[in-house]
């Protein structure tokens, strides 16, 4: 129900509360509103403070420049605020405004991603594959979009990334790192349909790979330090 409390509730102000992972209740509700607002939440406003409540919202605070702890106190929370600021008369029309801004933001943006997601793929190839040939950059990049589309994985780009386990440079903070423009490039490629993986849905490193499960996954080339598999 997208929207819904903007639309039909008066938001109502935060507590004085730090909201963490595992809260539940009214403040939980204003967090994902808020955040669902300004396009970094995607799911149910259900007011559980869940795993993707907690990715939404250590988005935001890297996007705007705050310590990324997955914690809402504060200053997040005034930061959070000021960012969504909106009066009851907004929110009202919020169905209508955010319609016809979706459909803005998709017909600018390569096959309908966002900017948010092309910023969260380039952080994810630049964490992932740094250093590696620029089609093994292009490559992974395909391998985050083939699951976007697989019924397999969560369908949102932020949903694949941040699947738990899924990805080392998520695992070890990297993919907070600055991506640099090869990054960037590499994944509108990728958008705009190149995929040197073969369509694959996994990759890994042989030199440093642990896992016997993706060993036993079917290959189907190297590119760079990368083996791609189904």
């Amino acid at each position: 129900m997208p929207f819904s409390l903007l639309e039909n509730q008066k938001v109502h102000a935060f507590t004085n509360q730090i909201i963490q992972r595992g809260a539940v209740g009214e403040d939980v509700i204003e967090l994902q509103s808020r955040l669902k607002y300004i396009g970094f939440y995607h799911g149910n406003i259900d007011g559980v403070f869940g795993w993707s409540t907690y990715w939404a919202l250590r988005n935001f605070q890297y996007e705007f420049g705050l310590p990324i702890d997955g914690l809402a106190g504060e200053t997040t929370k005034a930061k959070l605020t000021k960012a969504t600021k909106y009066t009851k008369q907004t929110a009202q029309n919020s169905t209508a405004t955010n319609t016809t801004a979706t459909k803005t933001t998709a017909s600018n943006t390569p096959k309908g991603y966002s900017q948010n997601d092309i910023r969260l793929l380039a952080n994810a190839v630049n964490g992932e594959s740094r250093g590696e040939p620029y089609i093994g950059q292009v490559a992974v990049a395909a391998v985050i979009l083939n699951r976007v589309n697989s019924p397999s994985f969560p369908n949102t780009v932020s949903g694949v990334i941040f699947e738990p386990g899924a990805f080392t440079a998520v695992a070890d903070g990297q993919i907070w790192l600055t991506p640099n423009e090869t990054s960037k490039k590499a994944v509108l490629d990728a958008i705009n349909g190149w995929d040197p993986s073969g369509e694959a849905l996994y990759y890994f490193n042989p030199a440093t790979a642990t896992s016997s499960w993706i060993w036993g996954r079917p290959q189907i080339k190297r590119i760079g330090n990368h083996i791609f598999c189904k």
